[in-house]
């Protein structure tokens, strides 16, 4: 579903063209709302791969904001495709939580940076034009997604565990998981082993309903 794009021009007239993709319609369109109001950002929203395809393959769009969760994202696969569609748009990644790993291979497959979604809206227009100026943004610290708990608020699992452990909570499977982590299932069965273990989990439905009791996810 796309959403009817509107654009507040500024002063000379001129307009930074935004594409917001995020399946969680509030934020996405709060967010494009916000940046609206700055009077520099003509901007779109859509809430799923298919949309956002389509919206690149009308127009040419100098941000892409993508969302990693959004209906039809298959991980890294999808994200080569939206880099690919955007042309010489600069495509960045819009997330709550992401691991390192999968950041490090999107950006090889030329993704331009990562927005936390936690991150102050009022900072959110600056930096995408920071982006679109031809930089890479990505936030170091406790200020990255994910980044900011130990491993004893985690009860001993660490980020990429995290990370294995909310994509399972969330129903996908091990070859789901493998594909949006550019790893393989050998891999992702590893990393459910060493959550088991830890959390004293049966299995991976236990290993979720245990995790959302103790506030891991």
């Amino acid at each position: 579903m796309l959403q009817e794009r509107a654009s507040e021009p500024n002063d000379t007239g001129s307009t930074l063209k935004l594409a917001i993709a995020d399946d969680h319609k509030l934020l996405a369109d709060a967010v494009a709302s916000m940046l609206r109001s700055e009077g520099t950002f003509d901007v779109s929203s859509c809430y799923d791969l298919d949309s956002l395809l389509k919206l690149l393959g009308q127009d040419n769009y100098d941000v892409v904001l993508l969302d990693l969760r959004m209906p039809g994202m298959t991980g890294l696969n999808s994200v080569g495709q939206v880099v690919k569609a955007a042309r010489d748009g600069n495509v960045v990644l819009f997330t709550g939580q992401i691991d390192r790993h999968v950041l490090d291979k999107a950006l090889a497959l030329g993704v331009r940076g990562l927005i936390a979604k936690t991150m102050p809206l009022r900072s959110l227009g600056s930096i995408i034009e920071l982006i679109n100026s031809g930089q890479i943004f990505v936030p170091v610290g406790t200020d990255f997604p994910g980044s900011s708990t130990t491993d004893a608020d985690n009860h001993g699992l660490n980020d990429k565990e995290i990370y294995v452990l909310r994509l399972a909570a969330d129903g996908m499977t091990n070859k789901e998981i493998a594909r949006a982590m550019g790893a393989t299932e050998v891999i992702v069965k590893m990393h459910m082993r060493a959550i088991c273990k830890k959390l004293g989990a049966r299995n991976r439905a236990h290993a979720a309903i245990i995790s959302r009791e103790r506030s891991l996810l």
